[in-house]
Formats: C-alpha cells, sequence, structure tokens
C-alpha cells in the first residue's frame, strides 16, 4: 500500500514527534509514513527520538546563511528525499513565501492556542499560554492548521479545546494543552491530509 512521505521539522525536545511516532506504530497514522526528521539544531533531543525509532535524521543550520540558503538547504534535502508532506513539529524558523509556495497545500503546524486567539508572529511556546492566562481565558487549545507565509495563518484543519483551571501556570497550562490536545489532534490532522492526498483531493 502506498504511503505519503512525511518529513518532521524540529527544533528542540521532540515531544509532537514522538506523539506522531508512536500515533504511527499504533494505527493512528496509517496512509502516511515519517521517513525524515531534520532539525534546525545539532543538540535538539528530538534527533534522539527519531534515532531511537530508525527514522532517518538530518540537520540543516541556519548559521552563516542567509534566509535564502538556509531555506535552498532545506528544499533540497526534502526534494531529496521525495518528502510529499512536511509536519512542523515545534520548529522554531519562520519561513518565508518561497519555501510555503514551494510545498502548498503540503506543510501543516501545530499551534499551541485556539486560533484565531493568541497566534501570530512572537506568539509560541510559553508566550503563548502566558498570554492567555493574562487575558484571563476559561477555554484554550490547539490548532493544528496550514502553513503559508503569514504565521499562523493558513486554513485550520482541526482544533481541540481545553479547559484553563483555577492556579495554572504558564508551564502547567502547556502541559496540559499539550497532553489534551496537541498529541492529539496532530497525529489524527496528519492522518486526514495523507489520506486526502492519497485520494488526490490535494
Amino acid at each position: 500500500m502506498r504511503k505519503v512521505k512525511i518529513a518532521v521539522l524540529v527544533s528542540g525536545g521532540g515531544t509532537n514527534l514522538q506523539a506522531l511516532i508512536d500515533s504511527q506504530k499504533n494505527g493512528v497514522i496509517k496512509n502516511g509514513e515519517i521517513v525524515l526528521v531534520v532539525s534546525n539544531k545539532e543538540t535538539a533531543f528530538a534527533l534522539e527520538r527519531a534515532k531511537k525509532a530508525k527514522v532517518k535524521t538530518r540537520v540543516v543550520t541556519k548559521t552563516g546563511k542567509s534566509r535564502e540558503e538556509f531555506e535552498s538547504d532545506l528544499i533540497k534535502v526534502l526534494r531529496d528525499d521525495r518528502i510529499e508532506l512536511v509536519v512542523l513539529a515545534g520548529f522554531m524558523v519562520i519561513l518565508s513565501e518561497r519555501f510555503t509556495s514551494t510545498f502548498k497545500d503540503r506543510i501543516i503546524n501545530v499551534h499551541p492556542s485556539l486560533i484565531p486567539s493568541f497566534c501570530g508572529e512572537g506568539f509560541y511556546g510559553l508566550k503563548v499560554h502566558e498570554k492567555a492566562l493574562e487575558y484571563g481565558v476559561k477555554v484554550t487549545g490547539a490548532t493544528v492548521h496550514f502553513v503559508n507565509e503569514i504565521p499562523d495563518g493558513g486554513k485550520i484543519i482541526m482544533q481541540k479545546p481545553v479547559e484553563v483551571l483555577e492556579g495554572d501556570t504558564p508551564e502547567i497550562l502547556q502541559e496540559r494543552v499539550m497532553k489534551q490536545a496537541e498529541w492529539i489532534i496532530l497525529p489524527l490532522a496528519t492522518e486526514k491530509v495523507c489520506s486526502d492526498i492519497l485520494k488526490g483531493e490535494m
């Protein structure tokens, strides 16, 4: 059975990558296969997770390169492995229109809020949860969306709400959003897009 070739782009610990690897193992992701993990940081623990799962890894750093050179290197690496879907899982690089249009409707990202709240440039990691608590929202969550040239601006694929509880700190909220939303909807959305690609709907 043909499977969509997936590359996961990472920068850090790789908890979302782990959720994808586990979901592939237990059959949630059945129409796609993670064939490559690319990090922009040599020290990213996500690379260890990939190696443990016997997934090919590549490091493409930005050091000493222009944005254009960095993205050209990244595009080459993805094309060499004939990647059909790019999943951003904690990838801390804003990608240009040149890159996103090269893989139009083939890049998805998970964001730790219910877009359009607390999103866009500068909203990442703990900052998102700090703002949510500052505003006093009672419900937050996570969103998986297609990636275009506007940070967090692409079409929404899936969302899942998460309750904000009394006494939450940004760290506690971050962990709850990951466990109750991100790790669930990122694999589900990945499978949905893979299925659509195979059906020729995209």
